[in-house]
């Protein structure tokens, strides 16, 4: 017989306990979901503080109350959490240990930004089904992204090859590089995180494109779509106003600097809702554009809602960009990048347009496209079509994930 939803336990291993990007955000949602749907979810997580929806919604938390290797006031502490968190280990070990094994499933969704990889030697003595989501490629590329960020460019080059070792592409130093590359053979050679897992989580095509080589022979792939958290507004009733928008991370990887070069060049003005470590240089050299900074999440939807179009500029391959899948729930048409996962939810000329990956005219001249009252509207309701015929909700993403957990436990049944 099958298990019943309350009978099954889900351990969910995420880096922090609060939501700080869109990988904590899918995982902390769906552990609520799975709440809510009668399972007993369990977040383990290493940084603090704890997201005070988990407690108030009765979902069990671990929580080892640890920095985040960047908040981390020593680097050298933080480098060797970052390599090996003992703690995390250790903790993850006895949380499994209590489990009841023919109920229990073990779902990774992050674990390099503050577990480490330490977190699959227990996993593996557990002997339980477990699976991975994949946010990132931090798994096969040393800096998470296959990205050089210092040329800002898709690198092509084979993971911890000699020319990769050789290469200083990370976004802050050469010795950071070095590190993240020991850090990845031990990953790979101690802790053997991907032969941890026989189930992968891809969350989208074009992720499954980047990836599916490299997963461990035999592993069996599913897709599972991110949630989005959105209401019905309908319709736009005036689509053709509003602003050509950003919103997230201003980081070079990022595109903010290419969006305002294209806008420039296109006479149009770029509205940034974010912040990073690009913003300085984007207010320097570009002093037309407007930065609104990092907005509330209802403030957020807002200005998406009254959006002419959202761009997203993306240079790296991205895995499922939240904001694009939000945006479309909104009505709003989305120009985006062809070299990033992205656009596998905007259909060319429909929904919005793409332009040429890294190219500013491509995007000057969509942005340019964008100005014609009558093809935004049309694209506006097409997006709001799409989304909403079939919508990744929570509830339906927590039900996919029940198909997945619930084929990883028949299948070991059947085993014993």
């Amino acid at each position: 017989m099958s298990a019943k939803p309350s009978d099954i336990n889900i351990v969910i291993a995420v880096d922090h306990a609060s939501i700080t990007g869109g990988q904590a955000k899918v995982a902390l949602e769906s552990a609520l979901g799975l709440k809510r749907a009668g399972y007993h979810p369990i977040v383990f997580a290493a940084a603090a503080p704890v997201d005070p929806r988990l407690s108030e919604a009765g979902v069990e938390v671990v929580c080892l109350e640890q920095a985040d290797l960047l908040g981390n006031a020593s680097k050298a502490a933080a480098a060797v959490q970052g390599t090996w968190n003992s703690l995390a280990e250790s903790e993850m070990g006895k949380l499994l240990a209590r489990l009841p094994r023919e109920q229990t499933i073990v779902h990774v969704h992050g674990w390099a930004k503050a577990l480490s990889a330490s977190i699959a030697r227990p996993i593996q003595r557990s002997g339980l089904p477990a699976v991975y989501t994949m946010h990132e490629y931090f798994m096969f590329c040393p800096n998470g992204g296959f990205y050089n960020y210092q040329d800002n460019h898709v690198c092509e080059l084979t993971p911890l090859s000699a020319a990769c070792w050789a290469t200083h592409c990370d976004s802050r130093t050469y010795p950071r590089k070095v590190w993240r590359c020991l850090r990845q053979t031990v990953m790979e050679r101690v802790a053997r995180l991907p032969e941890t897992f026989d189930d992968f989580i891809l969350i989208s095509r074009f992720q499954a494109g980047v990836v599916a080589h490299r997963l461990p022979s035999g592993a069996r792939v599913h897709s599972v779509s991110n949630p989005i958290d959105c209401l019905d507004l309908g319709r736009k009733a005036h689509p053709a106003t509003g602003d050509f928008l950003f919103v997230g991370r201003i980081s070079t990887e990022k595109g903010p600097l290419l969006l305002a070069e294209a806008a420039r060049r296109a006479g149009v003005i770029p509205v940034f809702v974010g912040d990073g470590p690009a913003a300085e240089e984007l207010r320097a050299k570009y002093p037309e554009a407007r930065i609104l900074g990092w907005k509330a999440p209802e403030e957020v939807k807002a200005l998406m809602r009254g959006a002419r179009v959202l761009v997203f500029p993306s240079l790296w391959f991205e895995g499922q960009p939240l904001t694009v899948l939000e945006a479309k729930a909104m009505g709003t048409p989305v120009i985006v990048s062809d070299g990033c996962a992205g656009r596998e939810e905007i259909e060319h000329g429909v929904s919005g347009l793409w332009f040429e990956s890294a190219n500013a005219d491509s995007l000057a001249e969509a942005l340019a496209k964008a100005k014609d009252d009558g093809l935004v509207s049309s694209m506006s309701n097409a997006c709001y079509d799409q989304f909403w015929a079939d919508p990744p909700t929570l509830a339906r993403h927590v039900e996919r994930l029940g198909a997945v957990y619930g084929a990883m436990l028949a299948r070991r049944r059947v085993a014993a």
